[in-house]
């Protein structure tokens, strides 16, 4: 029993007294069983699978892993019936891999800056004002979150298609394919640039394949950035406003810094899933062989019986997986070591 006046004990100080392996006896046992199932898991599910892609890929040698993107061209007059086939098929293969793997690039590069800016318009337009429908504003930037991406297919198909609502005016547009670009010089015209290639309509052509990547991609950097906008307030913009700022420059001087780190972790997460979509674009594309991206491709290779080259397409997948994981692991620890310096500097005196 306590001496009278004496300060008894709590038991918040007993328990800071007590050795931390010594509170939970339990508690090591269920830390290193749930750390073991987890690995376990991520093993059985993640890196046997990864590495089995490269595994395939490269089970007939590092030639024919080359093989199935490039094949030089050869002489055919020489050769006889059935290789002469042969070489044609392979050449053929080849070509349409490698022309997969551009469509997929320039696909990219065109939805990864327009989710940019339209991610970065929504989260300020969500963070920075308030507005009525504001919540319901937030529930459709996660609708492509919440719907199959082959029902954003037939969406756009419904609303771009021969028979859409848009039908007539969508399919009788002539666009010209960028990558086609050619130089005419000024012999004709006054415009020296010509294109090879013009497509008409939007379904079953890569604005399509453009139209529903870019749909399945949007929330990506808008889910990044809001939750940080939203927690800095716009204190820090109205004071460089009051200041005399201009909008332009309180955004690169003030708002960006700020938020760069995760608007290039949603642009990283935006690539990844532009480069592996399959549902709306295999439904917008019409298993056209010009219309195939990377992840149509390995379903066609997969389908003619062609499992090597299949996983040879998957690997470079896989490389852009890696290469997301990495900078997703650089991102974080730059955002943490940038958090860890402001509240540093809010603490000093």
């Amino acid at each position: 029993m306590s001496a009278p006046g004496a300060a008894a004990p709590t038991a918040l100080a007993d328990a800071n007294e007590i050795p931390a392996h010594l509170r939970h006896p339990g508690s090591a046992v269920a830390k290193w069983v749930f750390v073991g199932l987890t690995v376990l898991f991520l093993t059985a599910m993640i890196i046997l699978p990864a590495a089995n892609i490269f595994r395939q890929a490269f089970a007939k040698g590092v030639g024919a892993y080359v093989q199935t993107f490039y094949v030089p061209e050869k002489d055919t007059a020489q050769m006889e019936r059935k290789e002469r086939r042969k070489y044609n098929l392979e050449f053929s293969q080849a070509r349409k891999t490698r022309d997969a793997i551009g469509l997929t690039v320039t696909v990219a590069a065109v939805v990864v800056p327009l989710n940019l800016v339209f991610g970065l318009a929504a989260a300020w337009a969500v963070t920075k004002f308030r507005f009525r429908g504001r919540t319901l504003f937030v529930s459709l930037i996660d609708l492509p979150f919440a719907v199959s991406p082959v029902v954003a297919g037939l969406v756009f198909i419904l609303i771009l298609g021969r028979v859409g609502f848009f039908g007539d005016w969508a399919t009788n547009i002539y666009w010209p394919a960028p990558t086609s670009i050619q130089w005419h010089g000024f012999a004709e015209s006054w415009n020296p640039f010509g294109f090879a290639t013009w497509h008409q309509g939007v379904i079953f052509t890569p604005l399509g394949i453009v139209l529903a990547s870019a749909f399945v991609t949007f929330p990506f950097v808008a889910r990044a950035l809001i939750p940080l906008m939203d927690s800095q307030g716009t204190d820090q913009e109205q004071a460089a406003l009051t200041l005399g700022a201009s909008g332009l420059r309180t955004f690169f001087k003030v708002t960006l810094p700020q938020i760069k780190w995760a608007l290039l972790y949603g642009v990283i997460l935006c690539l990844a899933r532009c480069f592996g979509e399959f549902g709306a674009v295999s439904v917008v594309s019409g298993s056209t062989d010009p219309n195939d991206t990377m992840p149509l491709r390995i379903e066609k290779l997969w389908q003619e019986y062609n499992t090597q080259a299949a996983f040879s397409v998957a690997s470079l997948l896989a490389v852009v997986s890696v290469l997301t994981l990495l900078l997703k692991i650089v991102i974080e620890k730059r955002a943490a070591a940038q958090l860890s310096e402001k509240k540093k500097e809010v603490a000093e005196p």
